[in-house]
Formats: structure tokens, sequence, C-alpha cells
């Protein structure tokens, strides 16, 4: 598999090396020039999850590891289902929340975890990311205990929920936890500032679990195939509840390799960079603002890079496959409530992505909302807003009354990378 810098394309690297690397030179993101179209797309919509997962990523990397190889870190990554439930006779939601952290974040990170287990050659590797809420707890679980990795989660101190916060802050042993003073953005800038630094990069042979490692994107692409085997047609539309837009990537390269999915919908918050860039062709992240939504609190997403190279830097060719949709915090209780009454609980990041959806099909189109987490995760305000009481899953009741072994830290970059080089 062929990768290059997006920022500097001189510099190539094969899937092992961009997987344990990260991230390039000056923060640029690896990727492919172009993604090819799958041979014999109709058998492989066919298959079962597994075996369609093997092949796809198999394909995607170009036989840089054998298919057998491929498939046993497949089948111990994605170990949990994916059910697709019927709203109504138009709208369907793929639950991606059945993994160990009730979180869409399992497939990556879990893949990822087989992949560095595979190619680390040195002593000891350390991961840093920043997290906005199910990053950090899917990362912390799929690495944790494994000898030879460190782990290093920045998340926004008071920004995400209490449980998701327990899921990853409580666990120990090779997973540090640092609570930021500011928001996602400065813990994104905090980490692509410890890669931008020789020495820091060198002392811990850093790689990065955030989306944008594409190890972490090319697990994501399987999901997008198990919708589309579900709705072979080519009338499939697919709502993508966005933040750092690395979901919203993978869907796009599942269409690039032959997936039938007509189009997609970005939907976001009040963080709207992308919407408002799609109207008036400028690029003006503003400050990040807290949402009922709070993964998805991003004002200047990592991975539109790698759409716009998906597109050729199109904008018109972009805009005939993706759409934008802003939703407010009121808009996305409504879009709770709508659900509630179709016998469907979710939570706000969930329901954003019906939202959207239900304003924009039209005439045959079959539509398909993602949803990313468990409503449990977001408790407090599920039963706010719905009036209800859920009960927890074991996951998250296990992890409710822990201590949380978490450092706070401001949203200094030179103190924590001070702290890095100690």
């Amino acid at each position: 598999m062929k990768l290059h810098n997006l920022k500097i394309p001189e510099e190539q690297v094969n899937f092992k090396q961009a997987v344990i690397q990260g991230i390039g030179q000056q923060r640029g993101l690896f990727f492919v020039e172009k993604f090819q179209l799958l041979d014999n797309i109709d058998e492989i919509l066919k298959m079962d999850f597994i075996e369609r997962s093997s092949h796809i990523i198999h394909h995607l990397i170009d036989g840089e590891l054998a298919y057998e190889q491929v498939n046993k870190m497949v089948s111990r990554a994605f170990n949990f289902s994916l059910p697709i439930k019927h709203i109504d006779e138009k709208i369907c939601c793929l639950e991606l929340f059945h993994g160990k952290t009730l979180a869409f974040k399992d497939f990556g990170a879990r893949f990822m975890a087989q992949c560095v287990k595979a190619f680390n050659e040195e002593d000891e590797v350390t991961i840093l990311t920043a997290t906005s809420g199910d990053t950090g707890a899917a990362v912390a679980h799929a690495f944790y205990k494994i000898d030879g990795i460190k782990v290093k989660i920045l998340y926004p101190q008071g920004k995400i929920s209490n449980l998701q916060e327990k899921l990853f802050c409580t666990l120990g042993e090779n997973i540090e936890t640092y609570a930021i003073d500011g928001d996602f953005d400065d813990c994104q800038r905090m980490v692509k500032a410890a890669f931008d630094s020789d020495e820091i990069r060198k002392k811990h042979n850093l790689t990065s679990a955030n989306s944008i490692n594409i190890s972490r994107l090319l697990a994501q692409v399987c999901y997008y195939f198990e919708m589309a085997s579900q709705y072979p047609d080519g009338n499939l539309v697919v709502a993508v509840p966005s933040g750092n837009f690395g979901n919203l990537t993978a869907g796009l390269i599942a269409r690039q390799c032959g997936a039938p999915i007509k189009r997609f919908i970005a939907v976001t918050n009040a963080n709207d960079t992308v919407p408002r860039y799609l109207i008036n062709q400028v690029w003006s992240p503003n400050k990040t603002v807290e949402t009922a939504s709070n993964a998805m609190d991003v004002s200047d997403p990592s991975n539109w890079p790698r759409i716009m190279s998906l597109f050729d830097n199109d904008l018109d060719e972009l805009r005939q496959v993706i759409s934008a949709s802003i939703k407010t915090d009121e808009q996305t209780y409504h879009a709770m409530r709508q659900l509630q009454q179709l016998n469907y609980i979710a939570e706000p990041h969930t329901a954003i992505a019906y939202a959207g959806l239900v304003e924009s099909l039209t005439g045959d189109e079959q539509g398909v909302f993602i949803s990313t987490a468990h409503p449990a995760k977001f408790i407090e305000t599920v039963e706010n807003i719905l009036d209800i009481k859920i009960p927890l899953p074991k996951a998250l009741a296990k992890v409710k009354g822990l201590e949380n072994l978490s450092t706070t830290m401001t949203n200094d970059t030179s103190n924590f990378n001070k702290m890095l080089l100690k």
C-alpha cells in the first residue's frame, strides 16, 4: 500500500510505516492517491461481515499482509455485532455501539491494536492521542496491558460525560490520562505539537490513535459495506454525525472502492466549519462551542484534507456526493423525542444524524443513519430529555464508582512537551 503525505507528497510510506509513524512531516496526513475498485462487488456484498471485512482490508492494503493474517486480525478486532434496526419503511439505523466501550470507535481502535502488535519492532511504543469522548475509551481498552505499548490520552476537562470519562480514566497500568483545561481543539493542538518535536517523537517512539491513523480509517470502511450489503440497489443515503470527520472519510473510501452508496449527509452541531465551507468556500474555524453532542465539538476537523483529496480538491464534485446539515441542541432534543415516538431510544449524536436524514430523503431513496454510541453513555441527557430511566450496561456499571486517575493540566503546549521530555 503506497501512501503519501498530503502536505509533502515526496514523503511516501507503506501501510506498516503509516500505522507506526501515525502522522507525517509538518503534521501531514498519510493517504492514498486513489483507492481502487474492488473486484466482484456483488459476491463481496453477499459474504458475512468478517469474511467481507477481511477481503476489503486485504484489498485496501494492497496485499501488504497475507489474507490469512488479515482474517485473524479482523476476527479478533470485530468480535461484536452491528445490527441494523428498522425505524420506518424508508429509514434504518446502523448500531455501532455493541463493542467493549459502547461506541463506534471500537472498530478502529481494536483493529489498530492488532496492527501495532503485528508491526511493532521497537522495545516500546507510546500512543499519544486526543479525544472528545469515545476515542479515549476505545483506544485505552484496545491497548490495555499490552506489553511494550504506553498510551497517553488528552481530553477536555469537564466537556465529556462522566461515564465516558470513567470508561478510560480508571484503568491505570499502561494507560495515562490527562484532563486538559480547554476544548478538544486544544488537546488536538497539544498532540500535534508533540509530534512536531523530533526529540519527543524519538524518545517515545510516538504514534497516534486518532482517526489520523490510517489503520483506524480502513477498519471503519468495513461497516459501510455492511449497510450497503442490505441495500445494494444504489439508492442508499447515509447520514453521518460528524465531528473530526474520520467516520465520513471512511464512508467515502468505501464508496470509491465500490460500495453502492448514492450520497452522504454530514450532520454537525453548532461547530459548523464544514457546512459553512461548503456554502461559501472559506475555511474559517470558529472557537469551539460546547453542545449536547460533545463528541462532535470540533471546530478544526483533522480529516477534512483527506476528504478534499478524495475529490481532487474539486468542491463542485464533492457537493454532488456530500451535503451538510447543522443542528442546534434544541433540534437534537426534538429528534430524540421523535425517535422515542418511533420506539427507538437515541443519544444526541445518533439523534443529530437522524435529524439530518429525515429532512433530506427524496423519492425512492433508502436512508440509514449511524448510531455512534449507546444511549447510556449520555444517560443524564437521555433521561432528562426523554423523561425515562434507562439501565446501565455492565461496562458502565462496573466503572461508575471507580476513582478517576487523570492528571489535570493547562493547555500550555510548552509545559506538556517539557513533561514528555522529562
